[in-house]
């Protein structure tokens, strides 16, 4: 990431800010977060466009967000209320964004990298990861995730921008094995505590088929557990996207283990496809977003400078989550974001099968 990246994109100005605001109004109670997790179910995607972007001169930073096949303004109605690491335009006094209080900047110590013992890691995530119990997902069942996650970002009050991040919070969503239903509940993208439908058809009455940014549980079933085809696969798919191919790929990969559920064999064939990235490292010591330490499986962007990093159990090697964390030093106004700090930050609590939308396991008993 250079000084250009911190340049506003077109949807950034004043212009566009006024516009997510007034658009946002006009949808009916209840449908803005369709939109905002179509695009949060793409929300992956959305980010690896605004990796691409950031690649440019002139372009946007990276932010944690699939794209989406909806309009302009219906695009810009989900972005009002979504959580992005970008500059963020306030009057001041009592910040917050999408229901989230904003508070210091996350910060780390940069861990050292390594690629001693690699293989033998992915070796071990991927049998633990074959061992796992993953139940067979059936027709009217849901896919239910909880996790806690927080960013840190550029804010802008007047003519002063300083760095500023979005309090730990909890994330919960349902999904059905075909991708058609679905439920979310996240303070960071909801205007109702109560959270809002995922379910298709989309506001145009368009369902959009199942991809890899954007997968169903029956979409990953089909998919090959062969590493090397996997990982061709990916990169087909993923060409064009983000900084590099090699970096998109690993990103693909990272996404798939937060907010979908491969089965056994496809998760154990992740980590298989991940040995074969050029520039995977190994980070002795990272931790999640709620404390818990654990050996991350990395890369680092050379062209933002940042590392993500996948965050395992030293004994079990069960995924505990992910971060993201700056590296390298900038320049500009994106020299306020140093090294150490910590520009995205999960922790996957639950994963879980449910008999329904809405459902949680306690509540299955």
């Amino acid at each position: 990431m250079n000084a250009n990246t911190s340049r506003q994109s077109p949807a950034e100005g004043p212009e566009s800010t006024e516009l997510f605001a007034r658009t946002a109004r006009d949808l009916p109670t209840g449908r803005h977060q369709f939109h905002k997790e179509r695009l949060m179910a793409q929300i992956h995607e959305a980010r690896r466009e605004e990796r691409t972007t950031a690649a440019a001169p002139g372009g946007v930073r990276r932010s944690r967000l699939p794209r989406p096949a909806i309009t302009l303004p219906v695009l810009a109605a989900a972005l009002a209320g979504v959580v992005v690491l970008g500059v963020a335009n306030t009057g001041g006094g009592g910040v917050r964004d999408g229901g989230v209080a904003t508070g210091p900047a996350l910060t780390t110590t940069v861990g050292v990298a390594t690629t001693k013992g690699l293989p033998q890691l992915l070796d071990q995530i991927s049998l633990a990861a074959a061992e796992d119990d993953h139940p067979v997902v059936r027709p009217g069942q849901y896919i239910y995730i909880e996790s806690k996650s927080a960013d840190t970002f550029l804010k802008t009050v007047g003519d002063k921008t300083s760095l500023a991040s979005h309090q730990l919070h909890t994330r919960q969503r349902w999904d059905s094995p075909d991708g058609t239903e679905g439920w979310l509940i996240d303070p960071a993208v909801n205007d109702s505590p109560e959270g809002e439908t995922l379910s298709l058809p989309d506001e145009r009455g368009e369902t959009p088929k199942a991809r890899l940014g954007a997968p169903s549980y029956d979409y990953l079933t089909k998919l090959t557990t062969d590493p090397d085809e996997l990982l061709a696969k990916i990169y087909k798919e993923t060409e064009g996207q983000g900084n590099t191919p090699d970096q998109e790929a690993f990103t693909t990969i990272g996404d798939l283990l937060t907010e979908s559920y491969p089965p056994a064999e496809l998760y154990s064939a992740l980590f298989k496809a991940a040995a074969r990235i050029p520039g995977v490292v190994v980070v002795n010591d990272a931790v999640d977003a709620v404390g818990r330490h654990g050996v991350a499986v990395a890369r680092l962007d050379e062209t933002s400078g940042q590392r993500e990093e996948w965050i395992f159990d030293t004994k079990s090697h069960v995924f505990l989550g992910e971060r993201t964390v700056q590296v390298k030093r900038l320049t500009g106004t994106d020299a306020l974001i140093k090294p150490g700090t910590v520009t995205y930050t999960s922790a996957i609590l639950k994963r879980a099968i449910v008999d329904g939308i809405k459902q949680t396991p306690s509540q299955a008993g």
